[in-house]
Formats: structure tokens, sequence, C-alpha cells
């Protein structure tokens, strides 16, 4: 069906653009308003739509009439539209549409394992969520996102500088310069799980980047641990065997890990938060002391590398630590980062520690623990927090337990 060339005019533009845009709404139309009109315009309607006089410059065209003057006309509406202004959308449908894709991609992000495994990262979602699409954009929030989940799977690094890191996890190596947009994203999520404040300063970034392993300090990055007899070549294996017969606890650099190769791990290997349990330990066990890594609090490089290795090697880790907001995200963080299991950390054990009627902090920020759904909130309930020294002589018993097999 043609549109003659009549229809095509300027001064008809106005009336075409108009209904345009209200059947491209996706609602019922049966009037559609037009103006303010000038003489030329408000002329070329009246004979369009065979008016005796001239409307006024803002006037009502009914769509039943204007079908009728088309039709007469040799055409219809639709193909008018089409050919003048463009095909006909719909908007309620399109924003429909666009409202299920941002409810999709909102629903990645908080189910996405990442965040489902370290819970603290649910609040990071959150403010991703109130920030907005990135450029108006839900495919490109979600390449963007998608890039920072892929760093924080990476985390923590063994001391890679942050050009390498952004390297080899989304192919630019200033993904992560100071500024950039998956930088400010990555920077907010470690802030979420080290429950630390968001970075401003240069010094402030380049502190949160190193807790999470990026250009450590070879030397000043330490882990203690104790009865771990390794087997391999290198001086972390000479000296964590001299200082478990001596019934000493090891001090290993990072770059003593580093400069070492294993070749077999401990069966099992227990991790504590807390270096008073590695001390009480060794003074009840001495050189028969079973394989214990302490954490010293959030991991530095040289314990994630310690665990990871151990773990690449087969070792099975069990981990403990303080039951309270810090301690549950410590415990999540490792358990994600190692494959470590839970050790006396389960709701059972809060409560059981409880009875011993000892009264502890209030437990600070809590964030739901993986491995036990019930447990933070427990926690909250109690308003009590559970530290590690007061439970050490249930742990010391299994190491008992380990040390008579």
């Amino acid at each position: 069906m043609t549109v003659p060339e009549t229809l095509r005019r300027p001064a008809l533009r106005p009336l075409w653009q108009a209904v345009h845009d209200r059947l491209s709404s996706g609602r019922a139309v049966s009037r559609v308003r037009v103006g303010p009109l000038d003489d030329a315009q408000r002329s070329a309607i009246a004979d369009l739509l065979g008016l005796d006089r001239l409307p006024d410059t803002v006037f009502a065209v009914s769509l039943s009439k204007l079908d009728a003057a088309l039709t007469e006309a040799g055409t219809d509406l639709p193909t008018v539209l089409a050919a003048v202004i463009g095909p006909i959308g719909d908007r309620a449908a399109e924003r429909e549409r666009a409202k299920a894709e941002r409810a999709a991609l909102w629903s990645w992000l908080e189910n996405h394992p990442e965040v489902q495994r370290q819970p603290a990262l649910r609040t990071w979602a959150q403010h991703v969520r109130q920030a907005g699409l990135v450029q108006a954009s839900v495919e490109r929030t979600r390449e963007v996102l998608s890039a920072a989940l892929t760093v924080l799977n990476r985390l923590p690094a063994e001391g890679q500088p942050l050009p390498a890191l952004a390297g080899e996890a989304v192919g630019d190596p200033h993904a992560l310069d100071d500024g950039t947009r998956l930088g400010n994203l990555v920077l907010r999520a470690l802030a979420e799980i080290f429950a630390a404040e968001l970075p401003v300063t240069a010094l402030d970034k380049r502190m949160l980047w190193e807790r999470a392993g990026i250009a450590a300090d070879e030397l000043s990055s330490v882990v203690l641990a104790t009865g771990l007899r390794l087997c391999g070549k290198g001086v972390a294996c000479e000296v964590a065997w001299m200082c478990a017969d001596a019934g000493q606890a090891a001090a290993l650099t990072l770059a003593q890990l580093r400069a070492t190769a294993w070749t077999a791990a401990p069966v099992r290997v227990r991790v504590v938060e807390n270096p008073s349990i590695l001390a009480m330990a060794l003074r009840r066990f001495g050189a028969a002391c079973p394989p214990l890594v302490c954490t010293s609090g959030w991991p530095n490089t040289a314990v994630m590398t310690l665990l990871r290795r151990l773990s690449d090697l087969g070792a099975e880790l069990l981990y403990h630590g303080d039951f309270d907001g810090e301690g549950l995200r410590i415990a999540a963080y490792v358990m994600d980062k190692t494959g470590a299991r839970p050790w006396r950390m389960s709701t059972t054990d809060y409560r059981r520690g409880l009875r011993m009627d000892i009264s502890g902090p209030a437990p600070g920020r809590l964030t739901e623990a993986p491995w036990d759904t019930d447990l933070a909130r427990t926690i909250s309930e109690h308003g009590q927090s559970l530290v590690e020294e007061h439970v050490a002589e249930d742990l010391l018993g299994d190491l008992q337990e380990a040390t008579s097999n």
C-alpha cells in the first residue's frame, strides 16, 4: 500500500508525530491531542479530515475519523506512520522488557557463586544495584560486574603486581588502575569483605590491595605454623620440619614459601585464627603437636599461599575462628579461597561455648555464615561473641585425639 505525496507534506508531520507517539505508548488510544499548530498545519489537517473550518491551534483528533480519511485516500494509518515517521513501537512492552532484564541482572548478581560464598559481598551487591546501570545498559553492567567477580575470584593474589593480576583476570593490565570503574568496584567489594572503610587516599587503596595479596612484601608477610613436616626441597620445608621436631612454631615468610617446592603434605591440617591457640597447643604437645596453621586474624599473603599449597597437595584443611562478625567473615573468606571446612564452627558449638558462662563482648556487624545458615542469627539473638580462647579446651581435645591416631 502506497502513501500519497499529499500525506507526506511537512504541514502534516506534527499530526503524524503526535499520533505515532501515542500509539507507541502501548496503550489503547481513541483521540490524540496535536499542537500548538500554525495556520499552514491547521489548514492541512482541515483538508485531510474534510473539516468545514480550521481546527484550534491545539486540536484533539479522533482516530476513527483519521482512519476514515486515510481509507478514502487509499491507504491506512500504520502505513502512513511507518512511511513518514517510522515503525510504531510499544513503549509499555519495552518498559516491561527492560524492567525484566534489570531484575534478571540483579538476581544474577545476588545469586552469583562468589557472592553466595562470601556473604559480606551481599552489601556490595546492594550498593552496586543502588548505583544503577553502567551507561544505562544491562549488557554493559553485566560485563563490568562479571569482570569484577572474576578478579575477586582470583583474590587473594600471591604477591603479583596489580597490572599482572588485571592482565591475567580480564586481559587488560590497566583495568584495575586507580580511578577505573572496575578498580573502584573491586576496592568497594574488598572493603566489604575486610569490614574496612571505603578507601579514599592512594595510601588507603594500596593498603587494601595489599591485604588482598597484591604486591605483598615477601619478608614482612609471615605465617605461623607448627607440626608441619613438609616433604619437598627448599628452605620452608627445612625450617618447618626443624621447628616441628623442636616443638616450636615456624615463622615462614612469603619469600621462603616461594623458594620451596613441595612434594607432599600432611593428610589433615587444622587452621586457627588466633596465635594464642597455637601457643597453647605447643605448650601441651610440644614436638608431638599435630599440623596447625594460624591466620593471625585476617590472613595475609603468606598464610593464603601456604594453605592453598597444602590444599593443592591433598591436605584436608579444617578451620576454626572467633564467633563474632569479623570472625565469621574471616572464616567464610578462608573456606572460600582454600577449600577448608569448618571445625567446631556450628550453631551447636557456639551455644555449647556460651554454656561455659563466659561473658563476651558484642559481636559487631554480622554477616551470614555460608556453612551454617542459623549461626549469624543465633549470635545476633544472644548479642555475645565467643572467642577461640574460651573454647580452647575443645580444640586441644581434638588435637589430642589426632596425636593418638
